[in-house]
């Protein structure tokens, strides 16, 4: 119910005061697990993508917003997990499974760390071993603008069409390094 409520009165913070866009929402899947992939260049982009969606999104979020008070009350309730970033982290890797088997969406920036100059950083390789674990595909999107929301910036989400794959066995590092590639592309080339 938090969720809900949250991702209505951000929607109308976006809709009115950000000059919000929307486009390619009709290629979110609807149903089943799906791994939405974005670049990230300010603090509002889960916001932005997790309002465009329409499904509930479980984002990953670095560790250290979980130490702030109001922030940790707030992520906890938009159903938000903790990881570490830049080692290995199993809690992460358990919690984002879970949501993917039980056929949510999981929300993550492969760059790992935002962007100071809004170009598009190399991809971690967590959502495509992700997804290759699972079988759920990764769902491009591309975020402009959220870091000029403050100088006239006109937000725009883009969603892209699903990357399918064919998993037989265990993935290997072509594969994984092949997905992440294509990930990268597709966010890229929508960013364009």
């Amino acid at each position: 119910m938090f969720y809900q409520f949250a991702k209505f009165v951000c929607y109308l913070f976006l809709r009115f005061f950000c000059r919000w866009e929307v486009q390619g929402r009709e290629n979110f899947p609807l149903e089943g697990p799906v791994i939405v992939i974005a670049n990230h260049i300010s603090y509002l982009d889960p916001v932005a993508v997790g309002v465009a969606a329409p499904r509930t999104v479980r984002f990953m979020a670095k560790e250290e917003l979980f130490h702030i008070p109001i922030v940790n009350w707030i992520i906890t309730g938009l159903h938000a997990f903790p990881v570490r970033r830049g080692r290995s982290d199993r809690a992460a890797l358990k919690a984002a499974l879970e949501v993917l088997h039980d056929g949510q969406v999981l929300g993550m920036f492969p760059e790992g760390t935002r962007s100071k100059d809004g170009r598009l950083l190399p991809f971690q390789h967590g959502a495509a071993l992700l997804a290759l674990k699972t079988g759920a595909p990764l769902l491009p999107v591309a975020v402009k603008n959220t870091n000029r929301v403050f100088r006239g910036g006109r937000i725009k989400v883009i969603i892209g069409q699903p990357l399918k794959f064919e998993t037989a066995g265990p993935s290997t590092p072509q594969q994984v390094q092949d997905l992440t590639v294509a990930a990268y592309q597709a966010v890229a080339k929508m960013l364009a």
